[in-house]
């Protein structure tokens, strides 16, 4: 199972510049739906497009290995 680890990206970067940052921010930001960044945070095995992890990805300064992690099932 591939499990995003959107949620935690966001709490290390609202800690970083000691601020909130929101889903709706990050929709604003990077152009995806909020809804599709709330199920990419809160769906197990939510599947999205490499899109939306390279707009991720070049948001957080992250690579994927960073986003997103594989757990044996």
């Amino acid at each position: 199972m591939i499990r995003f680890r959107l949620k935690e990206l966001l709490a290390e970067k609202a800690f970083i510049e000691r601020r909130r940052i929101t889903l709706s921010e990050v929709s604003e930001v990077t152009g995806i739906h909020r809804t599709t960044l709330s199920k990419i945070a809160n769906q197990p095995n939510y599947n999205t497009t490499t899109e939306n992890i390279n707009l991720l990805c070049k948001y957080f300064g992250c690579t994927t290995c960073e986003l997103a992690e594989y757990i044996a099932e």
